[in-house]
């Protein structure tokens, strides 16, 4: 079974130009996941902001090639130099401090690509019949986009400070999963009840 995403919706393909269509979608997608990336609680190595609130909602919003486009959008124009990342970073090189290529946040933003697409595609599979079904898909973004997290935190723990590799992922749970997991939950709970409530009162308007 597939189900329409949100966007697909409020915006019917065939109402414009694909391309414009697209391009106007994933530039919006990707400010909504940079304003949220400056909403922070500093905490170290990895600051703790709202992306993952936005980058769920785009994936459940939009499906899985335009959320996982959307974000790979936005982590371009974090590369390029826009200070779209957390703490309004951006570039390669950011000051003094290896931003994006070695960093210890590098693998949350692959992580975003890959939890838009996940969460994507399991709505357009069915996954936001029902307002747990959607809470579920969202909550299965906010783990996937752990894995190239964690992994690239722990590469980074160990190269930039000596660590075994068995210890560098310890500290990397430590640092990029304990403290921020209950929050992501939470983020991820939003989004899967935000999405479903837009489309709740589209409908009603229509």
């Amino acid at each position: 079974m597939t189900s329409t995403t949100l966007v697909n919706r409020l915006w019917p393909q065939g109402l414009t130009q694909p391309w414009a269509r697209t391009i106007v979608l994933a530039i919006a997608g990707s400010l909504l996941v940079a304003g949220a990336a400056q909403v922070t609680v500093p905490m170290w190595p990895v600051p703790m902001t709202l992306q993952t609130l936005a980058v769920l909602a785009v994936g459940a919003a939009y499906g899985a090639r335009l959320g996982a486009a959307t974000l790979g959008l936005y982590a371009l124009e974090g590369a390029i130099g826009l200070p779209f990342f957390a703490g309004g970073k951006g570039g390669l090189f950011d000051d003094k401090l290896d931003y994006f290529l070695p960093a210890s946040s590098m693998g949350y933003v692959v992580g975003f690509i890959i939890a838009a697409w996940l969460v994507g595609k399991m709505v357009e599979d069915g996954w936001a019949d029902t307002i747990a079904t959607t809470i579920a898909a969202t909550i299965a973004g906010a783990i996937a986009l752990y894995v190239p997290g964690l992994v690239w935190l722990a590469i980074w723990a160990s190269v930039s400070m000596d660590m075994d590799s068995a210890t560098a992922m310890s500290s990397a749970v430590s640092w990029g999963l304990y403290p921020f997991v209950i929050g992501d939950i939470l983020k991820a709970v939003i989004a899967g009840l935000a999405v479903p409530a837009a489309g709740a009162a589209f409908a009603r308007k229509t």
